[in-house]
């Protein structure tokens, strides 16, 4: 028999193990929980930099006097905000937002509707149909502005040459406010139109076929389809596609500001946007602290017609 020498005793082998097995279930649990959090973590990280960052540094602005060549100033609370509110160019800017917003916007997912349903058919040639929407999108903006800006001229445009043709008045496509708005919104529809309607598409592939044969077996056509079945089951893209329009429709401003060769948005402010108006005050005035109460103001804006969309849209689906 061997023996142990005096003083010492055996290494508590057991209790190590034990220890490297609860250390090992802890880590487990650790990267359990931990895990998800770190896969996401990148667009959070990368969200925090590019738009929770910037969003605060100009609230921070706003509330202070601040322009391009002093920088900051003097802190001035709600001054910068009360200017821009009592001033009469927001508002028309404010009101022509909101209306090529909605001449756009309406029209926009009406057709997108349209057009997906009917790519969504069984159709020769659909990858190069589906593929074909999307082009007005590729285009740059810049080209499609001044496209359509030429077609819509007062003087030699496309559309009035027609219009001339038919024996009708030319209409004053840059000196009219609704004749404006509604060439804007044609801009805008022609590049959104097709994006949006492959968003659709997507949604209207995955609904399962088999409502589409038990509506058939009960004797349903297609339009009835459309509005009992497909619509129905649109109903969350329908408000992500919605809320993403209203938040690009109220941030028009390649279109408006390119509308013309002096980029203001008309002579009497006929087209100005909200983003023009914010774009005038920061660097033609180079006033950034009511630039910056502009942003906020219309970032609140945005907000505030999403949610009431957001509303509508859900009172109407629990209605139906």
């Amino acid at each position: 028999m061997s023996k142990s020498t005096p003083g010492t005793s055996a290494p508590p082998t057991k209790e190590r193990s034990v220890r490297r097995v609860a250390f090992s279930q802890t880590l487990s649990r650790w990267d359990v929980k931990i895990s998800p959090y770190l896969y996401i973590s990148p667009f959070f990280i990368l969200f925090a930099i590019t738009g929770m960052f910037p969003l605060a540094y100009t609230a921070w602005v706003s509330v202070h006097e601040w322009n391009l060549i002093g920088g900051q100033g003097d802190f001035v609370g709600f001054d910068n905000f009360a200017f821009v509110l009592s001033q009469p160019p927001f508002w028309i800017a404010l009101r022509n937002t909101f209306s090529i917003f909605l001449i756009s916007a309406v029209p926009q997912v009406a057709f997108a509707l349209l057009i997906a349903a009917v790519l969504d058919r069984n159709l020769r040639a659909k990858t190069f149909w589906r593929m074909g929407v999307l082009l007005p999108y590729v285009v740059a903006p810049v080209a499609v502005t001044l496209i359509f800006s030429n077609m819509f001229g007062d003087q030699y445009g496309l559309i009035n040459n027609l219009l001339g043709d038919l024996g009708l008045d030319p209409v004053g496509w840059h000196s009219d406010v609704v004749a404006s708005h509604i060439a804007i919104a044609t801009m805008v529809n022609f590049r959104w139109t097709g994006y949006t309607a492959l968003i659709l598409l997507a949604a209207m592939q995955a609904i399962p076929r088999d409502y589409y044969e038990a509506s058939m077996i009960d004797g349903a056509g297609i339009v009835r389809q459309f509005f009992s079945i497909t619509i129905p089951q649109l109903r969350p893209t329908l408000i992500f596609v919605i809320v993403t329009s209203t938040i690009g429709g109220l941030q028009i401003f390649d279109e408006p500001r390119l509308y013309d060769q002096y980029g203001q948005g008309g002579a009497s402010s006929q087209w100005m946007t909200i983003t023009i108006y914010l774009y005038n005050l920061g660097w033609g005035q180079l006033n950034f602290g009511r630039a910056a109460a502009v942003a906020w103001l219309l970032f609140l804006i945005i907000i505030l017609v999403s949610l009431i969309n957001v509303a509508i849209t859900r009172s109407i689906a629990k209605a139906s």
